[in-house]
């Protein structure tokens, strides 16, 4: 690698003085803020590392005419204006400034539940009118109130402790956070959103934002919460559907809002806007001075550290592997990455701790990059931030999730196995052919090979003929087709049938099946596979 002296970077966007300071005791600093996007790509290829908040678009051919760029840096804690993807190709490390504003999210969120609660907004608006309205702005006291935190990771517990602080009662519902934190943390645990939306009278909202979750909060939601409640939104627009958001403000049975996030942004018309019980702020969340000099003191930390072969942990790309271990490991990444999914998706979140164990071959290696890999797939798409084999495992760290790594070197039945497990549920796979493919090789401790698919049932039933063609009568009735099927050997009791099947079971179907006398117990899960898998 070159002397650090010798490396240059180019900052394309204003950076907090205390990062780009960083920088320049380390490395050749340019500044590019200002230069036009033809000025950018003509004169990027010299630069080692590059700098950008969120203006600057690093496209594909951004990454071509870099031909010297190790690294991009974003002073943020997204990358949606990085092609991932291409600079991955080419070997790029990406990396952005994570966490840098969880604080001053935290914050804001505290400052609009205080506004709803003493009617700041209103109150201040009527008094620069010219009214003197005291006694109509009269609020509530916090303390002896029950936060309602929709999402527990590092955003909401944070404020759950500012809130608990205040003299605040927190309830927290997230199924991807162990029981120990909730402990540790002191705030109650829900077990479903129902749970929380029935004692909160104030809700916050830190979810992430997935297609599951897109609208989470609606008209059957504000159905079930408290009389008067009031819901924050500090988190993400999509979460919270609007038009319903609106008719329980207007019919009461909200009692008031506070939203610093929209759906589409900027929003400068919304039909929130002049309802009386509703404060607004256009996404300050991450606006202090503090934030985005964390921001930019962080990002120049990462970058250094991707240019002089340090840890990179807020990576977003997987960074390299060396090519002996990758021979070995690389096949397996994927299989990891879809236990890991499969695993949470069978239990419906997680508890304290996932026991891992590697087998075979592939024991006989640094399993760290394999177990991240699993935590990717345990958590990714169900917390509030992108999750990568970088920063899985401190993820999974904040919100008290172990993985307990068991090795052997023997594995009777397969070249290398990976088994995962969870209380009563695991799960075990290995790869086949020259392709390496993902294999599903044993489920809830019995013996079974099947390719995974992006829809699968899994069946405890008992070892009886006759079980297989009854969950088949109701899959064709609803036109779901069959792709595959393995059944393993029953045990004279009980056996485990697992099914890929080619579209969603309709919830009526799933419950016809459940009701079938000799099913235990059935699971219909759907994974976010690339094609389909591996299924045969």
């Amino acid at each position: 690698m070159a002397e650090t002296a010798d490396l240059r970077v180019l900052v394309c966007e204003p950076l907090a003085e205390a990062g780009v300071a960083y920088l320049k005791e380390r490395f050749q600093v340019d500044d590019g803020v200002g230069w036009s996007k033809e000025e950018l790509l003509d004169r990027v290829a010299p630069y080692d590392a590059v700098v950008v908040r969120s203006a600057t678009k690093v496209t594909s051919e951004f990454i071509d005419r870099a031909t010297n760029l190790k690294v991009v840096g974003r002073a943020g804690t997204g990358v949606d204006n990085v092609d991932v993807a291409a600079a991955t190709r080419r070997g790029i490390i990406v990396c952005n400034a994570a966490g840098s504003n969880s604080l001053s999210a935290a914050e804001h969120t505290i400052a609009l539940i205080m506004a709803q609660a003493r009617n700041v907004a209103q109150a201040h608006a009527a008094l620069v009118e010219g009214r003197w309205e005291r006694s109509k702005y009269g609020g509530i006291e916090v303390e002896g109130k029950t936060l309602g935190v929709l999402g527990f990771g590092r955003i909401g517990q944070l404020v759950a402790e500012r809130a608990r602080g205040l003299g605040m009662n927190v309830v927290a519902y997230d199924p991807f956070v162990a029981d120990a934190r909730y402990r540790e943390t002191g705030v109650e645990k829900a077990d479903t959103p129902d749970a929380l939306y029935a004692v909160s009278d104030f809700i916050t909202l830190h979810l992430a934002s997935t297609p599951e979750t897109k609208g989470f909060i609606s008209t059957e939601a504000f159905a079930k919460m408290k009389p008067g409640a009031r819901l924050v939104n500090v988190g993400r627009g999509d979460l919270v559907d609007t038009p319903s958001l609106v008719a329980a403000l207007t019919e009461g049975t909200l009692g008031g809002a506070a939203i610093d996030v929209f759906s589409e942004e900027p929003c400068t018309d919304s039909p929130l806007f002049g309802l009386p019980n509703v404060v607004v702020t256009p996404h300050l969340g991450a606006s202090t001075a503090e934030a985005q000099d964390r921001a930019g003191v962080v990002v120049a930390e990462q970058v250094s550290a991707a240019l002089t072969g340090g840890v990179v942990t807020s990576a977003v790309n997987i960074p390299a592997v060396g090519p002996e271990a990758l021979a070995t490991l690389g096949p397996f990444l994927p299989l990891a990455q879809h236990l890991g999914q499969l695993l949470t998706a069978l239990a419906g979140g997680v508890s304290d701790s996932v026991g891992v164990a590697y087998a075979g071959e592939i024991a006989g290696e640094d399993t760290r990059l394999l177990t991240a890999t699993v935590a990717v797939g345990a958590l990714q798409g169900h917390i509030d931030q992108p999750v990568n084999v970088v920063n899985a495992l401190s993820l999974a760290d904040e919100r008290g999730l172990r993985f307990d790594v068991q090795t052997t070197s023997e594995s009777p039945e397969y070249r290398s196995m990976i088994t995962l497990s969870m209380g009563e549920y695991s799960v075990s796979g290995s790869t086949v052919g020259l392709a390496a493919r993902p294999r599903l090789v044993g489920a809830f401790g019995y013996s079974l090979d099947i390719g995974l698919a992006p829809h699968m049932a899994f069946f405890r039933n008992r070892d009886v003929p006759g079980m297989i063609g009854k969950v088949g009568t109701v899959l064709g009735e609803e036109g779901v087709n069959v792709a595959s099927m393995a059944v393993s050997p029953g045990d004279g009791e009980l056996a485990v049938i697992a099914l890929s099947i080619g579209a969603e079971v309709p919830e009526d179907a799933q419950a016809r099946i459940r009701a079938i006398d000799g099913f235990k117990a059935a699971w219909f899960v759907n994974l976010p596979l690339e094609g389909n898998g591996g299924a045969a």
